[in-house]
C-alpha cells in the first residue's frame, strides 16, 4: 500500500481546477447526468454496497444514515453539508472546496437526489472567505449550466443549495449545534432523540454529511460500488485525504487507500524534518488519543486505529518531533477545548477550564505526581458525561499523554520548570 490514489486531488494542480470548464474536461457532471437516470433508493443502495463511511471523524456509513430518514414526513426534506472544518490539525476539507469546489457541488446535487430533497445548505467557517468566495462561484456557475435549480438538465429534479456562513465557532462542528446556528440561533448541542433524520433543520428530516463524504459520492456513481469497496480495508473501505502537518519534510494533504501506515505516509512525505526523530503523533486530530513512534506501523483504518487505543477521526496526522514538550502541546490543547465549549453542559464547561488550570502550573513544574492523579479523576468525570463529543475529545490528548509520557511530567517536577527550550522548535517558536 504505497500509492496514492488521486481521485478528489487528481486536479488540484491544474490552473484552472476550480471552474467548471476545468472539473468538466476532467469528466466532472458526468456521474450526475448517469444518477439523474437512476432510481433513487438504487443510488442509496449503491453507497450503502460502497462502504462509504463519514468522512468527517464519527466513520458512520454514510448510505445508512441516509437510510434512516422516515418514508413520508409532512415536513421537507433537508442535506446540509458540514464544511465548519475547525479541528486542530485538520486541513482537507478547506483545500478540497478552494481546489475542486465542483466535485463538491456535484456531490450535493447527487445525494439530494437520492435522499429526494429539493433543499441543501453548505455550513461553511466564516474565517475561509476565500473558501466561501470559490465555493459561491462554483454554485453559480452550477446555477448556469443547469446542474442547479429547476428542472435539472431536463430531468424535472429541482434542487436549490444555499452556502451560509458561520460565525466561527468549533461547537458549530457537531451536528446539531450546526443545524441551531444555521437557523438563527447560539450554536449549541440540542438533546438526542429526536436525531436530526427524524427531526432537524426547521424540524424536517435531515441528513448531514463531512464535505469529503458528499465529495466521494460521485466517483460511486460513475465507477461503482465494488470499484470503492476494492481500495480500503475489508471494514473501512475506500480512500481519503490524510492530513500531514508539523515537523515532517513536506506537509500537506495525501490521498491514499484507508488502511496506508504513517511510515509509508512519511516515507512519501520525505519522513521527519532533517536531524530529528518522531516522538508523538496524532492519528486524527487533537481530539483523538496520541500516538508514538510505536504505532508507526498501525493500519489507519477505523478499526485498527480504535484496537490501538485511538480514533483515526479525521485523519489530521499532526507531527511533533523530539523538540516538542508534551505538556505544552496538552496545555496548548486544552487552551483551545476551553476556549471553544459552548458552556452549556457542567463537565466540559469546568472540566476544560481546569486542565487549561492545573496544566499551565504543571508545565511550569509547579506540582506533584499527586496532580496527574487529579487530572485523570479529572477526566473521568468529563469523558461520557458531556452533551457532545467536545468534552470527550478534550480529555483524549490529556489521558494519553499522561500515559504514554508520565516520566516526562515528572521531570518537570523534578526540576521545578519545563525541561523543553520552546526556541528549539519551529512549532513553539515565539509561544
Amino acid at each position: 500500500m504505497t500509492t496514492l490514489t488521486p481521485i478528489l486531488t487528481k486536479n488540484w494542480d491544474q490552473a484552472d481546477s476550480f471552474t467548471r470548464a476545468g472539473y468538466e474536461r476532467e469528466g466532472g457532471y458526468r456521474a450526475l447526468r448517469k444518477a439523474l437516470g437512476m432510481e433513487p433508493d438504487t443510488i442509496v443502495q449503491e453507497v450503502k454496497d460502497s462502504g462509504l463511511r463519514g468522512r468527517g471523524g464519527a466513520g458512520f456509513p454514510t448510505g445508512m444514515k441516509w437510510g434512516f430518514l422516515p418514508p413520508s414526513s409532512p415536513n421537507p426534506r433537508y442535506l446540509v453539508v458540514n464544511a465548519d472544518e475547525s479541528e486542530p490539525g485538520t486541513c482537507k476539507d478547506i483545500p478540497l472546496m478552494m481546489a475542486n469546489p465542483h466535485v463538491l457541488v456535484e456531490g450535493i446535487v447527487i445525494s439530494s437526489y437520492a435522499i429526494k430533497s429539493n433543499h441543501a445548505f453548505v455550513y461553511v467557517r466564516g474565517e475561509v472567505l476565500h473558501v466561501i468566495r470559490r465555493l459561491q462561484q462554483a454554485v453559480a456557475e452550477a446555477y448556469e449550466a443547469g446542474y442547479l435549480g429547476r428542472d435539472i438538465l431536463g430531468s424535472g429534479y429541482d434542487l436549490e443549495l444555499v452556502v451560509h456562513t458561520g460565525a466561527g465557532a468549533y461547537i458549530c462542528g457537531e451536528e446539531t449545534a450546526l443545524l441551531d446556528s444555521l437557523e438563527g440561533f447560539r450554536g449549541q448541542p440540542r438533546l438526542k432523540p429526536p436525531f436530526p433524520a427524524v427531526a432537524g433543520l426547521y424540524g424536517g428530516p435531515t441528513v448531514i454529511n463531512n464535505v469529503e463524504s458528499i465529495a466521494s459520492v460521485p466517483s460511486i456513481v460513475e465507477n461503482g460500488a465494488d470499484w470503492f469497496a476494492a481500495m480500503g480495508t475489508e471494514k473501512s473501505q475506500g480512500y481519503g485525504i490524510f492530513s500531514l502537518s508539523g515537523h515532517v519534510t513536506r506537509p500537506g494533504q495525501y490521498e491514499a487507500p484507508l488502511g496506508i501506515t504513517l511510515r509509508e505516509l512519511l516515507d512519501m512525505a520525505g519522513g521527519i524534518r532533517e536531524g530529528h526523530r518522531l516522538k508523538f503523533w496524532t492519528p486524527g486530530g487533537s481530539s483523538t488519543p496520541i500516538f508514538t513512534e510505536e504505532h508507526l506501523d498501525v493500519p489507519l483504518d477505523f478499526e485498527s486505529v480504535g484496537a490501538a487505543g485511538s480514533m483515526l477521526g479525521t485523519r489530521a496526522l499532526q507531527i511533533f518531533d523530539e523538540t516538542v514538550c508534551v505538556v505544552r502541546a496538552v496545555l496548548r490543547w486544552s487552551e483551545f477545548y476551553a476556549h471553544e465549549s459552548c458552556g452549556k453542559c457542567t463537565p466540559c464547561r469546568e472540566g476544560t477550564y481546569w486542565y487549561k488550570q492545573m496544566l499551565k502550573r504543571l508545565e511550569a513544574g509547579q506540582g506533584s505526581e499527586a496532580d496527574l492523579e487529579t487530572l485523570l479523576d479529572l477526566s473521568d468525570n468529563i469523558l461520557g458525561r458531556s452533551f457532545c463529543a467536545l468534552g470527550d475529545g478534550a480529555t483524549s490528548p490529556v489521558v494519553s499523554s499522561i500515559k504514554l509520557f508520565r516520566d516526562e511530567y515528572l521531570k518537570h517536577f523534578e526540576l521545578g520548570h519545563c525541561p523543553f527550550d520552546p526556541a528549539k522548535s519551529t512549532l513553539w517558536a515565539g509561544a
